[in-house]
Protein backbone atom coordinates (compact mmCIF):
# COMPACT_ATOMS: atom_id res chain seq x y z
CA UNK A 1 0.00 0.00 0.00
CA UNK A 2 1.34 3.56 -0.59
CA UNK A 3 2.17 5.49 1.82
CA UNK A 4 2.22 9.50 1.73
CA UNK A 5 4.27 10.74 4.81
CA UNK A 6 5.75 14.77 4.32
CA UNK A 7 7.57 14.10 7.37
CA UNK A 8 9.89 11.06 6.29
CA UNK A 9 13.27 12.81 5.98
CA UNK A 10 13.87 10.45 3.46
CA UNK A 11 11.15 11.99 0.95
CA UNK A 12 11.81 15.16 2.11
CA UNK A 13 15.41 14.49 0.74
CA UNK A 14 13.83 12.92 -2.61
CA UNK A 15 10.35 12.65 -3.36
CA UNK A 16 10.36 12.02 -7.05
CA UNK A 17 10.70 8.39 -6.89
CA UNK A 18 7.30 8.35 -4.99
CA UNK A 19 5.97 10.62 -7.03
CA UNK A 20 6.72 8.94 -10.36
CA UNK A 21 5.62 5.59 -8.80
CA UNK A 22 2.15 7.08 -7.64
CA UNK A 23 1.73 8.77 -11.11
CA UNK A 24 2.56 5.30 -12.48
CA UNK A 25 0.36 3.55 -10.42
CA UNK A 26 -2.77 6.04 -9.41
CA UNK A 27 -2.32 9.44 -10.61
CA UNK A 28 -5.58 10.08 -8.97
CA UNK A 29 -4.79 9.07 -5.86
CA UNK A 30 -7.85 8.79 -2.41
CA UNK A 31 -5.49 8.11 0.46
CA UNK A 32 -6.33 6.85 3.52
CA UNK A 33 -7.65 10.44 5.19
CA UNK A 34 -9.89 10.90 2.19
CA UNK A 35 -7.96 13.55 0.33
CA UNK A 36 -7.35 13.59 -3.70
CA UNK A 37 -3.67 13.51 -4.50
CA UNK A 38 -3.12 14.39 -8.01
CA UNK A 39 0.20 14.14 -9.82
CA UNK A 40 -0.45 14.65 -13.35
CA UNK A 41 0.36 17.76 -15.27
CA UNK A 42 -2.62 18.25 -16.86
CA UNK A 43 -5.08 17.67 -13.82
CA UNK A 44 -2.20 19.85 -11.71
CA UNK A 45 -2.62 22.39 -14.06
CA UNK A 46 -6.78 22.27 -14.25
CA UNK A 47 -6.75 22.37 -10.49
CA UNK A 48 -5.06 25.96 -9.95
CA UNK A 49 -6.86 26.97 -13.06
CA UNK A 50 -10.41 26.22 -12.43
CA UNK A 51 -13.02 28.23 -10.49
CA UNK A 52 -15.04 24.99 -8.82
CA UNK A 53 -12.23 24.53 -7.10
CA UNK A 54 -11.75 27.13 -4.03
CA UNK A 55 -9.52 27.91 -0.71
CA UNK A 56 -12.75 27.58 1.88
CA UNK A 57 -10.26 29.05 4.66
CA UNK A 58 -13.36 31.34 5.41
CA UNK A 59 -15.29 27.78 6.76
CA UNK A 60 -14.76 27.23 10.36
CA UNK A 61 -15.53 23.81 9.41
CA UNK A 62 -12.96 23.04 7.49
CA UNK A 63 -10.28 25.10 9.36
CA UNK A 64 -11.42 22.40 12.40
CA UNK A 65 -10.59 19.62 9.99
CA UNK A 66 -7.45 20.66 9.35
CA UNK A 67 -5.72 21.96 12.80
CA UNK A 68 -7.64 20.38 15.12
CA UNK A 69 -10.13 21.52 17.79
CA UNK A 70 -8.19 25.08 18.86
CA UNK A 71 -8.04 26.06 15.26
CA UNK A 72 -9.58 29.44 16.03
CA UNK A 73 -8.14 29.70 19.17
CA UNK A 74 -4.64 29.57 16.92
CA UNK A 75 -3.04 33.18 16.21
CA UNK A 76 -1.08 31.62 13.03
CA UNK A 77 -4.49 29.84 11.96
CA UNK A 78 -6.78 33.30 12.12
CA UNK A 79 -4.16 35.34 11.16
CA UNK A 80 -4.03 32.65 7.65
CA UNK A 81 -7.47 32.50 7.44
CA UNK A 82 -7.26 36.38 6.69
CA UNK A 83 -4.27 36.15 3.76
CA UNK A 84 -5.30 36.17 0.51
CA UNK A 85 -3.45 33.21 -0.48
CA UNK A 86 -6.86 31.62 1.27
CA UNK A 87 -9.54 33.56 -0.33
CA UNK A 88 -11.83 32.85 -2.57
CA UNK A 89 -13.68 36.00 -4.51
CA UNK A 90 -14.70 38.24 -3.83
CA UNK A 91 -13.00 38.81 -0.72
CA UNK A 92 -9.26 37.53 -3.01
CA UNK A 93 -10.35 39.79 -5.73
CA UNK A 94 -10.23 42.77 -3.23
CA UNK A 95 -7.36 41.93 -1.46
CA UNK A 96 -5.27 40.98 -4.52
CA UNK A 97 -6.51 44.19 -6.23
CA UNK A 98 -4.83 46.47 -3.19
CA UNK A 99 -1.20 45.33 -4.41
CA UNK A 100 -1.46 44.34 -8.03
CA UNK A 101 -0.18 48.30 -8.65
CA UNK A 102 2.63 47.88 -7.08
CA UNK A 103 3.28 44.14 -8.53
CA UNK A 104 3.35 45.70 -12.33
CA UNK A 105 5.78 43.91 -14.85
CA UNK A 106 6.96 47.94 -15.07
CA UNK A 107 7.77 48.40 -11.64
CA UNK A 108 9.52 45.25 -10.99
CA UNK A 109 12.07 45.43 -14.36
CA UNK A 110 12.79 48.55 -12.33
CA UNK A 111 14.23 46.96 -9.28
CA UNK A 112 16.64 45.29 -11.47
CA UNK A 113 19.52 47.82 -11.20
CA UNK A 114 18.39 47.55 -7.07
CA UNK A 115 18.83 44.04 -7.15
CA UNK A 116 22.18 43.82 -9.12
CA UNK A 117 23.13 46.59 -6.69
CA UNK A 118 22.62 44.19 -3.45
CA UNK A 119 24.10 41.32 -5.38
CA UNK A 120 27.49 42.55 -5.91
CA UNK A 121 27.39 44.15 -2.27
CA UNK A 122 26.83 40.44 -0.98
CA UNK A 123 29.46 39.09 -2.78
CA UNK A 124 31.76 41.72 -2.28
CA UNK A 125 31.88 40.47 1.05
CA UNK A 126 32.97 36.91 0.46
CA UNK A 127 34.61 37.15 -2.85
CA UNK A 128 37.87 37.41 -1.40
CA UNK A 129 37.41 34.34 0.95
CA UNK A 130 37.01 31.60 -1.97
CA UNK A 131 33.95 30.14 -0.03
CA UNK A 132 30.86 31.10 1.53
CA UNK A 133 26.96 29.63 2.41
CA UNK A 134 25.04 30.02 -0.44
CA UNK A 135 21.88 29.83 1.43
CA UNK A 136 23.06 32.33 4.29
CA UNK A 137 24.99 34.61 2.33
CA UNK A 138 23.17 34.87 -0.48
CA UNK A 139 20.09 33.29 -1.39
CA UNK A 140 18.30 34.08 2.30
CA UNK A 141 19.82 37.90 2.66
CA UNK A 142 18.89 38.98 -1.21
CA UNK A 143 15.02 38.28 -1.38
CA UNK A 144 14.59 39.14 2.06
CA UNK A 145 15.94 42.95 1.40
CA UNK A 146 14.37 43.13 -1.77
CA UNK A 147 10.68 42.45 -0.01
CA UNK A 148 11.82 44.62 2.96
CA UNK A 149 12.43 47.68 0.04
CA UNK A 150 9.40 47.14 -1.59
CA UNK A 151 7.14 46.91 1.58
CA UNK A 152 9.12 50.31 3.30
CA UNK A 153 10.69 48.87 6.07
CA UNK A 154 12.98 51.08 7.62
CA UNK A 155 16.84 50.44 6.79
CA UNK A 156 17.76 50.63 10.51
CA UNK A 157 15.62 47.42 11.16
CA UNK A 158 16.66 45.15 8.43
CA UNK A 159 19.68 43.82 9.67
CA UNK A 160 16.93 41.83 12.22
CA UNK A 161 15.51 40.31 9.31
CA UNK A 162 18.55 39.42 7.05
CA UNK A 163 20.01 37.69 10.69
CA UNK A 164 16.92 35.67 10.91
CA UNK A 165 15.94 32.17 9.12
CA UNK A 166 13.18 31.06 6.87
CA UNK A 167 10.16 30.14 9.12
CA UNK A 168 9.41 26.99 6.60
CA UNK A 169 5.34 27.65 5.99
CA UNK A 170 4.69 24.97 8.47
CA UNK A 171 0.96 25.58 8.29
CA UNK A 172 0.75 24.94 4.86
CA UNK A 173 2.44 21.69 5.05
CA UNK A 174 -0.49 18.88 3.98
CA UNK A 175 -0.32 17.14 7.58
CA UNK A 176 -1.76 18.52 11.29
CA UNK A 177 0.91 20.26 12.37
CA UNK A 178 2.32 19.38 16.02
CA UNK A 179 1.41 21.43 19.03
CA UNK A 180 5.13 22.47 18.89
CA UNK A 181 5.02 23.52 15.66
CA UNK A 182 1.99 25.70 15.92
CA UNK A 183 3.13 27.20 19.53
CA UNK A 184 6.37 28.20 17.29
CA UNK A 185 4.22 29.63 14.63
CA UNK A 186 2.10 31.43 16.79
CA UNK A 187 4.70 33.04 18.95
CA UNK A 188 6.15 34.38 15.21
CA UNK A 189 2.53 35.78 14.61
CA UNK A 190 2.80 37.78 17.53
CA UNK A 191 6.36 38.53 16.91
CA UNK A 192 5.55 39.94 13.56
CA UNK A 193 2.30 41.80 14.52
CA UNK A 194 3.82 44.05 17.61
CA UNK A 195 6.75 45.19 15.27
CA UNK A 196 4.58 45.65 11.89
CA UNK A 197 1.40 47.48 14.52
CA UNK A 198 4.51 49.89 15.56
CA UNK A 199 5.22 50.44 11.42
CA UNK A 200 1.83 50.78 10.79
CA UNK A 201 1.66 53.54 12.82
CA UNK A 202 4.44 55.35 11.53
CA UNK A 203 3.45 54.83 8.01
CA UNK A 204 -0.35 56.65 9.14
CA UNK A 205 1.61 59.70 10.50
CA UNK A 206 4.80 59.58 7.86
CA UNK A 207 3.27 58.35 4.51
CA UNK A 208 5.89 57.11 1.95
CA UNK A 209 5.80 55.74 -1.61
CA UNK A 210 5.81 51.79 -0.42
CA UNK A 211 3.68 49.17 -0.21
CA UNK A 212 2.95 49.47 3.48
CA UNK A 213 1.42 52.96 2.95
CA UNK A 214 -0.45 51.61 0.34
CA UNK A 215 -1.91 49.01 2.44
CA UNK A 216 -2.35 51.18 5.40
CA UNK A 217 -4.45 54.04 3.41
CA UNK A 218 -6.54 51.02 2.45
CA UNK A 219 -7.21 49.88 6.10
CA UNK A 220 -8.33 53.64 6.89
CA UNK A 221 -10.39 53.87 3.97
CA UNK A 222 -12.71 51.47 6.33
CA UNK A 223 -14.38 48.90 3.30
CA UNK A 224 -11.52 48.07 1.41
CA UNK A 225 -9.21 46.59 3.98
CA UNK A 226 -10.08 45.37 7.87
CA UNK A 227 -7.01 45.79 10.83
CA UNK A 228 -7.15 41.86 10.71
CA UNK A 229 -6.62 41.85 6.71
CA UNK A 230 -3.57 44.63 7.29
CA UNK A 231 -1.82 42.79 9.25
CA UNK A 232 -2.37 39.13 7.81
CA UNK A 233 -1.61 40.44 3.86
CA UNK A 234 1.46 42.46 5.20
CA UNK A 235 2.75 39.05 7.00
CA UNK A 236 2.08 37.03 4.22
CA UNK A 237 3.90 39.49 1.76
CA UNK A 238 7.01 39.77 3.57
CA UNK A 239 6.71 35.73 4.08
CA UNK A 240 6.33 35.29 0.50
CA UNK A 241 8.53 37.48 -0.74
CA UNK A 242 11.36 35.83 -0.07
CA UNK A 243 10.52 32.30 1.13
CA UNK A 244 10.35 30.71 -2.90
CA UNK A 245 12.94 33.20 -3.86
CA UNK A 246 15.24 31.69 -1.34
CA UNK A 247 14.55 28.20 -2.78
CA UNK A 248 14.36 29.46 -6.52
CA UNK A 249 18.14 30.34 -5.74
CA UNK A 250 19.08 27.59 -3.56
CA UNK A 251 17.81 25.25 -5.49
CA UNK A 252 19.09 26.65 -8.15
CA UNK A 253 22.37 26.61 -7.51
CA UNK A 254 22.53 23.12 -6.07
CA UNK A 255 20.76 21.73 -9.23
CA UNK A 256 23.30 23.39 -11.40
CA UNK A 257 26.17 22.11 -9.75
CA UNK A 258 24.94 18.90 -9.07
CA UNK A 259 24.52 18.69 -13.18
CA UNK A 260 27.84 20.66 -14.33
CA UNK A 261 27.24 20.67 -17.74
CA UNK A 262 24.45 23.05 -16.73
CA UNK A 263 26.22 25.29 -15.09
CA UNK A 264 28.66 25.23 -17.90
CA UNK A 265 26.31 25.63 -20.35
CA UNK A 266 24.83 28.86 -19.55
CA UNK A 267 28.45 30.15 -18.55
CA UNK A 268 29.16 29.72 -22.07
CA UNK A 269 25.95 31.45 -23.28
CA UNK A 270 24.55 33.60 -20.36
CA UNK A 271 20.98 34.75 -22.82
CA UNK A 272 20.20 30.94 -21.89
CA UNK A 273 19.42 32.38 -17.86
CA UNK A 274 16.23 33.18 -17.97
CA UNK A 275 15.00 29.50 -19.45
CA UNK A 276 17.43 28.02 -16.70
CA UNK A 277 15.57 29.46 -14.27
CA UNK A 278 12.19 28.08 -16.28
CA UNK A 279 13.86 24.61 -15.63
CA UNK A 280 14.93 24.99 -12.28
CA UNK A 281 11.16 25.83 -11.39
CA UNK A 282 9.91 22.63 -13.17
CA UNK A 283 13.06 20.51 -11.85
CA UNK A 284 13.45 21.69 -8.06
CA UNK A 285 10.30 23.33 -7.41
CA UNK A 286 10.71 25.85 -5.04
CA UNK A 287 6.65 25.04 -3.83
CA UNK A 288 5.56 21.05 -4.21
CA UNK A 289 1.96 21.74 -3.49
CA UNK A 290 -1.03 23.11 -3.28
CA UNK A 291 -4.35 22.44 -2.35
CA UNK A 292 -8.27 23.00 -2.92
CA UNK A 293 -11.55 21.97 -2.21
CA UNK A 294 -14.03 21.10 -5.03
CA UNK A 295 -17.26 23.37 -4.92
CA UNK A 296 -19.66 20.88 -7.50
CA UNK A 297 -19.26 17.52 -8.49
CA UNK A 298 -15.79 17.43 -11.01
CA UNK A 299 -14.45 14.54 -13.10
CA UNK A 300 -10.33 14.06 -12.85
CA UNK A 301 -10.08 11.24 -15.01
CA UNK A 302 -12.28 8.98 -14.64
CA UNK A 303 -12.72 9.42 -11.27
CA UNK A 304 -15.83 11.53 -10.05
CA UNK A 305 -15.03 13.93 -6.77
CA UNK A 306 -17.37 15.14 -4.82
CA UNK A 307 -17.98 18.76 -3.50
CA UNK A 308 -16.46 19.48 -0.02
CA UNK A 309 -13.26 17.09 -0.99
CA UNK A 310 -9.84 18.61 -0.19
CA UNK A 311 -7.56 18.01 -2.98
CA UNK A 312 -4.03 18.11 -3.49
CA UNK A 313 -1.69 19.04 -6.45
CA UNK A 314 1.66 17.57 -6.20
CA UNK A 315 3.52 20.47 -7.96
CA UNK A 316 6.40 18.49 -8.06
CA UNK A 317 5.50 15.24 -9.90
CA UNK A 318 3.10 17.77 -12.14
CA UNK A 319 6.50 19.34 -13.19
CA UNK A 320 8.10 15.99 -14.10
CA UNK A 321 5.38 14.24 -15.74
CA UNK A 322 6.56 12.70 -18.87
CA UNK A 323 3.53 12.82 -20.96
CA UNK A 324 4.63 16.73 -20.66
CA UNK A 325 7.93 16.62 -21.04
CA UNK A 326 10.27 14.10 -22.37
CA UNK A 327 13.14 12.67 -20.02
CA UNK A 328 11.71 14.99 -17.06
CA UNK A 329 13.99 13.39 -14.53
CA UNK A 330 17.22 15.09 -16.47
CA UNK A 331 18.10 18.75 -15.79
CA UNK A 332 18.59 20.40 -19.60
CA UNK A 333 18.44 24.49 -19.23
CA UNK A 334 18.18 24.31 -22.99
CA UNK A 335 14.77 22.37 -22.90
CA UNK A 336 12.08 24.18 -24.75
CA UNK A 337 8.13 24.92 -24.39
CA UNK A 338 8.79 25.11 -20.45
CA UNK A 339 5.61 26.11 -18.28
CA UNK A 340 6.14 24.17 -14.54
CA UNK A 341 3.21 25.10 -12.29
CA UNK A 342 5.65 25.92 -9.51
CA UNK A 343 3.92 29.87 -9.21
CA UNK A 344 0.57 28.11 -9.46
CA UNK A 345 -1.84 29.33 -12.00
CA UNK A 346 -5.55 31.22 -12.29
CA UNK A 347 -6.36 33.50 -9.52
CA UNK A 348 -4.03 32.77 -7.18
CA UNK A 349 -1.24 32.92 -9.56
CA UNK A 350 1.94 33.91 -7.43
CA UNK A 351 2.21 37.70 -7.31
CA UNK A 352 5.86 38.38 -7.05
CA UNK A 353 6.67 35.61 -9.79
CA UNK A 354 8.57 38.17 -12.14
CA UNK A 355 10.19 39.65 -8.91
CA UNK A 356 11.40 36.09 -8.40
CA UNK A 357 12.42 35.36 -11.61
CA UNK A 358 14.81 38.71 -12.26
CA UNK A 359 16.31 38.12 -8.39
CA UNK A 360 17.15 34.43 -10.00
CA UNK A 361 18.39 35.71 -12.81
CA UNK A 362 20.34 38.58 -11.33
CA UNK A 363 22.02 36.15 -9.13
CA UNK A 364 23.06 33.70 -11.41
CA UNK A 365 24.55 35.62 -13.80
CA UNK A 366 26.49 37.52 -11.30
CA UNK A 367 28.04 34.52 -10.35
CA UNK A 368 29.15 33.23 -13.57
CA UNK A 369 30.40 36.23 -14.27
CA UNK A 370 32.00 37.03 -11.10
CA UNK A 371 32.72 33.03 -9.53
CA UNK A 372 33.01 30.91 -13.09
CA UNK A 373 34.60 28.11 -11.36
CA UNK A 374 32.41 27.93 -7.95
CA UNK A 375 31.96 24.45 -7.04
CA UNK A 376 29.88 22.57 -4.00
CA UNK A 377 31.48 21.80 -1.25
CA UNK A 378 29.40 19.12 -0.07
CA UNK A 379 28.38 17.99 -2.92
CA UNK A 380 26.79 14.81 -1.86
CA UNK A 381 25.28 15.57 2.06
CA UNK A 382 22.70 18.34 1.17
CA UNK A 383 20.64 19.60 3.94
CA UNK A 384 16.75 19.68 3.17
CA UNK A 385 14.40 22.08 5.63
CA UNK A 386 11.71 19.88 7.32
CA UNK A 387 9.07 21.37 5.34
CA UNK A 388 7.70 19.76 2.46
CA UNK A 389 5.90 21.67 0.72
CA UNK A 390 8.38 25.03 0.62
CA UNK A 391 11.05 22.72 -0.73
CA UNK A 392 14.32 24.64 -0.28
CA UNK A 393 18.40 24.07 2.22
CA UNK A 394 19.22 24.76 4.75
CA UNK A 395 22.65 25.55 3.78
CA UNK A 396 24.69 25.36 0.89
CA UNK A 397 28.41 25.64 1.03
CA UNK A 398 30.36 26.54 -1.92
CA UNK A 399 33.85 27.37 -3.17
CA UNK A 400 35.50 29.20 -5.86
CA UNK A 401 39.61 30.10 -6.44
CA UNK A 402 39.59 33.97 -5.51
CA UNK A 403 40.77 36.05 -8.71
CA UNK A 404 39.62 39.46 -7.78
CA UNK A 405 42.33 41.76 -5.72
Amino acid sequence: MLAFNPRDPAFIANPYPFYSQLRALMPVWKDPTGRIILTRYDDANMLVRDRRFGKFFSDPEALLRRFGPTAMQEPAVVELSHMMLTQDPPDHSRLRGLVTKVFTARKMEDMRPFIQRLTDRLLDKVERQGEMDAIRDLAFPLPMLVICELLGIPEEDRGNFVNGSASGGVLLNPVVPTREELDRANQGTRNSEIYFEKLFELRRKEPRDDLLTLLVQAEEAGDRLTPEELRANTTLLFGAGHETTVNLIGNGLWSLHKNPSQWAAIRDDPPLIPNAVEEILRYESPVQMVARMASEPVDFGGAAIEPGTPIIALLGAANRDPAEYADPDRMDVTRERLKPLSFGGGIHFCIGAQLARIEAEVVFSTLLRRMPNMKLAEPNTPKWRESFTLRGLTTLPVTWTATRH
